[in-house]
């Protein structure tokens, strides 16, 4: 019978030279990219860049915690990342006595370096093609249910197998092309990981809220951090016996700078895109997805703001989760927006349409490509309620409403029982103080206040504690129920949760309010699933539809989605035209960050010792050729969050900056890449080493990078 096997060996060799978009996978390097890059301006073969069997400039990218990129520059495991992908960990070190989010921290020493709990930094050490073993047995008639059901056999049977080669690593097995192929990655996992330098967050945050995403910036997003190892230089958990990692491939650091049309190349792990997205799902973002996200984040936002302006100790509590919040928040307003300035839908459509048309000319029905579209249409359509309804539990009850996490872990220990072993009293006691050491109670009242209003306001379908507890007991009252709530929960107060779990009492934490409250949206919960018919549906669609479009197009350059594995794209250091008559050019420089100065606005304070820097004009072997500083520039490189952090390099794979951001105009570039728009904002590396030298006085750590 007909195998599954050949998809594999069609997207290795039908490809012609790529475009800027295009998030490439390394092992197709070779045969994919090689001769535009070279055409373009790279002056490295694919082989340096990745390669199976020796050391490449792969081997000095790293994911850094769980969601950005990272670079070593150094054989001393020395790594930069940005600022905004070590804030959690900044933040989490951080107390009123010890600001490091509003002052920086430097260290001058290895001995003074700051162990980070709980991050990490994962080397991809191995990638394997693994496609024919998942889905070679696979029947090409098979429906859905026994193409999944086959591949998650073949999946875990494999990653057994691969874990027992690898006992010491990570091993992940990732789809790719909406199922049609798979890689796995093998992975060394380093968790010593050491806080070495940051800038002041007037520096490293630079323009706040009202920069992100736009340009001009002037935003020097930059962290420092070392990986350490045991004596034999292998992951190991922290130390003080330790060892700064000794790497065998780091990048060299280039103080040459760039120019218009340069080519540039950034490596990383870009989280998610959609790029083949529907029309269907366009209209679920357009008129769902985003203006609920829109909504009751910014509500929850503008009570953290406040509070956090109010108190220094709530700034810092509340820092890391304020900014994760409002990155994607900022970015769904200006997916939206770009999504309709673009008429991305329209695009879709035309593509939609002209797949139809080869479907039904060139195809037979038993392939699956004739009907993919329609699977996908009923799917969406069908699951839109539940995940309207999903989407704001999420966000305005589990992820908002922050006293629900005590009170759902409580609440699952009195289901198991009467008593709580010893060791897991030990587990919970650390893990409730680190996490009540990040809340604010009376914060948390006004959220979960606002938070239920709009619930009630919106949602078509409500939990039961609505009418069951608020309407009958407060008389619909729901700012009474919050301050009853808060006032007696024992959850409420960090010193009562930990008396309970050494006085532990079934009875009374059945009896708690916030008990009755979780219980109430966890049942909700239960009621709101998607239709699992509707999503194997979609699955089956959404995969015969990229399949077919492959097949529709055998000689377009096509990229797999993002799903935070490692990829590379290339471009050229260039300006852009946001509007009729507007041209920005391709770097800011440390006069931008003056004329932006403003002390009345937190977002735009300049720190003193910067001023008197710019004012002397002491820049040092950090100016360009003009005398300027540069600070920031532009690249048509394709990339979307987790990309932060990576490496921006020139054709000699040397580092010139640090990916940090995308461009307003083209938010929409997840869904659909728009290469006359689409920019990434990167720091100028010459600024970052500017900071470490002259502005924090480290110049130690210049002299064991390779600087040129």
């Amino acid at each position: 019978m007909k195998k599954l096997i050949a998809f594999a060996a069609a997207v290795t060799v039908a490809f012609t030279a790529a475009a800027d978009e295009g998030m490439w996978l390394l092992p197709y390097l070779q045969k994919m990219n090689g001769k535009d890059m070279k055409s373009k301006g790279c002056k490295l073969s694919p082989e340096e860049i990745y390669s199976a069997n020796r050391s490449s400039l792969k081997d000095a990218i790293v994911i850094f915690g769980g969601g950005c990129t990272g670079e070593i520059v150094s054989p001393e495991g020395l790594l930069f990342t940005n600022h905004h992908c070590g804030y959690g960990s900044i933040q989490a070190l951080s107390s009123v006595e010890h600001d490091y989010l509003k002052y920086g921290f430097w260290a001058m020493s290895n001995e003074e370096e700051l162990p980070v709990e709980g991050l990490a930094v994962r080397f991809i050490r191995e990638i394997r093609d693994v496609t024919p073993e998942l889905v070679g047995n696979v029947p090409s008639i098979a429906g859905e249910q026994e193409y999944r059901s086959i591949v998650e056999q073949n999946r875990k049977a494999l990653l057994e197998q691969l874990q027992a080669e690898h006992p010491d690593k990570e091993v992940i097995v990732r789809s790719f092309f909406g199922g049609n192929q798979y890689f796995a990655f093998i992975i060394d996992v380093f968790r010593d990981v050491r806080l070495v330098g940051t800038p002041p967050s007037s520096i490293g945050k630079f323009g706040g809220e009202t920069d992100n995403w736009m340009w001009p910036r002037h935003t020097g997003d930059f962290s420092i951090f070392r990986v350490y190892a045991d004596r034999e230089n292998k992951p190991a958990a922290y130390s003080p016996d330790n060892v700064p990692y000794k790497a065998e491939k780091y990048l060299t650091v280039s103080t040459k700078g760039y120019k218009e049309g340069d080519f540039t190349m950034i490596m990383g792990f870009p989280g998610s895109t959609q790029r083949y997205m529907t029309s269907y799902e366009i209209d679920n973002m357009l008129d769902i997805e985003n203006p609920q996200r829109i909504f009751i984040r910014g509500e929850r936002q503008a009570i953290l703001k406040e509070d956090m302006a109010a108190s220094d100790k709530v700034r810092i509590q509340y820092a890391s989760k304020y900014a994760g919040s409002s990155n994607y928040w900022k970015n769904s307003i200006g997916m939206s927006r770009g999504l309709k300035r673009l008429n991305v839908k329209a695009k879709k459509q035309e593509q939609e349409a002209s797949f139809r048309r080869w479907a039904a000319e060139n195809t037979l029905p038993e392939e699956g490509y004739i009907d993919a579209l329609d699977k996908i249409e009923r799917a969406v359509k069908g699951n839109s309620e539940p995940k309207a309804l999903r989407q704001y539990l999420g966000e305005a009850f589990y992820n908002a409403v922050e006293i629900l996490v005590p009170g759902r872990t409580i609440e699952r220990l009195a289901a198991k029982g009467d008593t709580i072993p010893v060791e897991q009293v030990r587990d919970l006691r650390e893990a409730f103080a680190d996490w009540y050491g990040d809340y604010s109670p009376s914060t948390d009242r006004k959220v979960a206040k606002r938070m239920l209003t709009i619930a009630r306001e919106n949602m078509k379908r409500l939990p039961s504690f609505y009418t069951e507890i608020i309407d009958k007991e407060f008389g619909g009252d729901i700012d009474a129920y919050v301050d009853d709530l808060y006032d007696r929960s024992v959850v409420a107060d960090e010193q009562k949760t930990l008396a309970l779990l050494e006085n532990w009492s079934a009875v009374e934490v059945a009896d708690d309010p916030v008990f009755r409250l979780v219980r109430s949206i966890d049942a909700f919960s239960e009621t709101v699933e998607l239709d699992p018919e509707l999503q194997a549906l979609y699955a089956e669609g959404h995969r015969k539809y990229i399949a077919g479009l492959m097949r529709q197009f055998p000689d377009k350059s096509w990229a797999s989605d993002a799903n935070f594995t490692i990829r590379l794209t290339y471009g050229q250091v260039l300006p852009y035209r946001p509007a009729d008559g507007v041209k920005y050019d391709y770097y800011t420089t440390l006069k931008g960050v003056m004329e932006k100065e403003n002390p009345d606005n937190a977002e735009f304070v300049v720190p003193a010792k910067l001023r008197e820097l710019y004012e002397a004009g002491d820049y040092g072997r950090y100016a360009n050729e003009r005398g300027e500083l540069p600070v920031a520039f532009l690249a048509n490189c394709d990339i979307t969050g987790g990309n932060s952090g990576s490496p921006i390099m020139n054709g000699r794979g040397e580092l010139i900056g640090l990916a940090f951001d995308g461009n307003w105009e083209a938010m929409s570039g997840d869904v659909a890449f728009e290469p006359e728009l689409q920019r990434t904002i990167s720091v100028d590396v010459r600024y970052v080493l500017f900071i470490i030298d002259k502005f924090a006085g480290a110049g130690w750590l210049l002299d064991e990078m390779n600087i040129r």
